[in-house]
């Protein structure tokens, strides 16, 4: 499976020829300033939550693509307003799309649509087919929640967690939650965006080495086949 990280909590992901876009926030990030958000293809944009740095470029690559947004009834409901179509779901609730099964579960977070208005309880994805498995977090805090993913989910080849503190778990706690899913490779992400998600790369890898996993930390713009 190929996936880029655009930076913060952002990726594109293809999944058997679909092109899925995760939580798009990279024009007003000045890290991902390389990143070309006219060029990037989707098929769907799954948002995780209301907040304004994951949703920032969503209706913007809606627009160039024709991409349909999956995220919670709040959310599409508030984009179906800007005449943008989308697939609602709720915590969990699942949904065989053309490329595979999404499943929408807990985080624990909160979540504000920029308007003001309610965008809904956050949540992230478990997504699947026949070739791959894997989990998108979201942003979150651990959660007792997760130990739920490999009893109501095929086996993760991956997941993708929040590791930068404050404003969502640390590493430490997501090294527990690499634990509670039973998910050997991780590639974090919402990490080193601005000076309250800064994190020591080298604590962190060693953080989840310890429990016997291994944590991922792509750099914006890199491509990477997991």
């Amino acid at each position: 499976m190929n996936f880029t990280y655009f930076g913060h909590a952002s990726f594109h992901i293809e999944m058997d020829g679909t092109d899925l876009v995760f939580d798009p926030f990279i024009t007003p990030n000045e890290k991902a300033s390389h990143i070309n958000v006219e060029e990037i293809k989707a098929d769907y944009v799954l948002i995780s939550h209301a907040h304004f740095d994951h949703l920032a470029d969503a209706e913007k690559i809606v627009q160039n693509t024709g991409a349909k947004v999956i995220s919670n009834y709040e959310i599409v409901t508030w984009y179906e307003k800007k005449e943008v179509k989308g697939h609602p779901l709720n915590h969990g609730g699942k949904w065989k799309f053309d490329f595979g099964t999404v499943k929408y579960v807990n985080a624990v977070h909160t979540s504000c649509l920029p308007d003001g208005s309610n965008g809904g309880n956050p949540g992230g994805f478990v997504i699947w087919n026949d070739n791959a498995c894997f989990y998108f977090a979201g942003d979150t805090a651990l959660t007792m929640d997760m130990k739920l993913i490999p009893q109501t989910c095929p086996k993760l080849d991956f997941a993708i967690l929040p590791i930068g503190d404050n404003f969502t778990m640390g590493y430490e706690d997501a090294a527990i939650a690499a634990q509670f899913i039973e998910c050997d490779t991780i590639i974090g992400c919402h990490f080193d965006t601005f000076g309250f998600i800064e994190i020591d790369h080298a604590a962190a890898v060693k953080a989840f080495a310890d429990k016997g996993k291994k944590l991922i930390l792509p750099g914006i713009g890199e491509k990477l086949r997991v």
